[in-house]
């Protein structure tokens, strides 16, 4: 390796990676997209080997489910050992020690008290935790904004029905700036008010699903600061994606998938509440031994604490039966993504791997990627490319087969996706949005320039079929 990523000068970095004047032919891109390991493993195939992806398959949809390397398997398998050799002990008096150094291990990562984490599943049960404690009166709002996960949307439609708020919907295609997204939220918040309303809480994304691209977290907290709205941020690409400072962020309710971008098996993610807001989440989801009523006394049947911990954390230390040895793998995923380099050599090849590798797709295919003239909805491992597929062709084949032409985004996306899986032993995610099909594809510290050249081919491929209406003729043959 020519220079290992975290001795580059951040001017340098910040100049050479810009969107608007990074190129296909620029040196730092090369010299970060031969980084090794700090034992000599270059990222891409040689690191591969590490993981349990099968050799006949090109895991390019990361961001969907993420995966683990095989030395944070062998630590889950273990923890799965030691439960099963002996379950009461290693679940009663280990296993609460054990997560302590997992939520230890994890704080610092993102920066944050200990005392203010615990894990959860996934961040759709963040997300549900934290959106369902908060008590809600006649004229409360939930706001969100359109690219919201659905999972998160029908959440809001849930309490909508079964409790007093409503909710408030920003709608917008991207792409957009930041700002905009921003005045649009401020804008919102006011016509609420100015109808009698209040918007009680935000929920909004770190890096937006679909299409993956960064949202503005930041300057929508602080704007829910400035205008008294608890901030509630869906952060399931969070934590191995982004540099997180949730000290400096300071939101009101935060919630991130480990299992994505950070290498931790499924489902592990953290639900970080700051201690002014902690007596609002009460209960887990399912309520379980932690919950403490508000009238009488319910005896629980874990043993006490060998350390003083706060209601909240006790709360969620046992939360029902389930397998929890993926919230034990954090500290060997962060030794092991040590080995790498550490989170910004990590996050850094990851992103230019994203960036570099898009554009030469969008080479490749004729078309773009989707960013801002800031170039912010870039800035994460995700990036998103315009498939070269005509719409007009789309409902001429349709027509052709006898199919609504209304439905094609939908049946063109479904055909996109079952062909790659079973023709080209990959899964890329697309979307139909405006008319367009994009693909989204993730940087990921096993893939190289090699994968996505060939991601290249295979999307031109497809999109030329797609043309033609093959995807009618497999429809109609279903």
């Amino acid at each position: 390796m020519l220079c290992p990523p975290d001795r580059i000068p951040s001017s340098f970095w910040q100049l050479q990676l810009s969107p608007n004047v990074m190129s296909l032919s620029s040196p730092l891109p090369d010299v970060l997209l031969n980084s090794r390991t700090n034992d000599g493993v270059k990222y891409g195939k040689e690191l591969l080997k590490e993981f349990l992806i099968d050799d006949q398959y090109r895991n390019l949809n990361h961001g969907s489910f993420g995966t683990y390397p095989r030395a944070v398997r062998d630590a889950m398998r273990s923890f799965q050992d030691q439960s099963e050799a002996r379950p009461d002990e290693f679940i009663r008096y280990t296993y609460p020690r054990l997560l302590d150094k997992s939520r230890e291990g994890i704080a610092k990562i993102v920066n944050a008290p200990v005392a203010e984490i615990v894990f959860v599943p996934n961040a759709t049960t963040g997300v549900n935790t934290m959106l369902r404690s908060i008590p809600y009166e006649a004229g409360d709002y939930i706001l969100y904004f359109s690219p919201i996960y659905g999972a998160c949307e029908k959440t809001i439609a849930f309490l909508s029905e079964t409790t007093p708020v409503k909710s408030t919907r920003v709608e917008f295609t991207f792409p957009v700036e930041d700002d905009w997204v921003v005045d649009a939220f401020k804008s919102r918040v006011q016509e609420v008010a100015a109808s009698g309303g209040r918007v009680k809480v935000a929920l909004f994304d770190t890096v937006v699903s679909m299409p993956g691209v960064c949202f503005p977290y930041k300057q929508l907290t602080q704007a829910c600061k400035e205008l008294g709205v608890l901030s509630c941020i869906d952060g399931a690409h969070g934590v191995g994606n982004i540099e997180l400072d949730l000290r400096a962020l300071d939101a009101d309710f935060f919630t991130s998938n480990c299992h994505k971008w950070f290498h931790v098996p499924r489902g592990c993610a953290i639900l970080h509440v700051p201690n002014r807001n902690q007596h609002l989440i009460r209960s887990t989801l399912p309520t379980s031994h932690g919950f403490i009523p508000l009238t009488g006394n319910i005896a629980s049947p874990l043993p006490p604490s060998d350390e003083p911990r706060s209601a909240f954390e006790n709360n969620f230390q046992f939360v029902g039966t389930i397998d929890n040895s993926p919230y034990l793998c954090i500290p060997e995923a962060i030794r092991w993504r040590e080995r790498l380099g550490g989170e910004k050599a990590i996050r850094q090849y990851c992103h230019t791997l994203a960036q570099h590798g898009s554009r030469r797709i969008a080479q490749i295919l004729g078309t773009k990627i989707m960013d801002n003239s800031s170039g912010s909805l870039t800035q994460c491992t995700m990036v998103n490319v315009l498939l070269p597929i005509d719409l007009g062709a789309i409902k001429a084949s349709a027509v052709k087969a006898g199919i609504e032409p209304g439905t094609v985004g939908l049946e063109v996306r479904n055909w996109l996706a079952q062909t790659m899986v079973k023709e080209h032993a990959t899964f890329i995610q697309t979307l139909f949005a405006e008319g367009q099909w994009w693909a989204r594809l993730s940087g990921q510290v096993y893939l190289d320039m090699d994968d996505f050249e060939w991601a290249g081919k295979v999307l031109e491929q497809v999109s030329e079929r797609a043309n033609k209406g093959d995807w009618a003729k497999a429809k109609s043959v279903t």
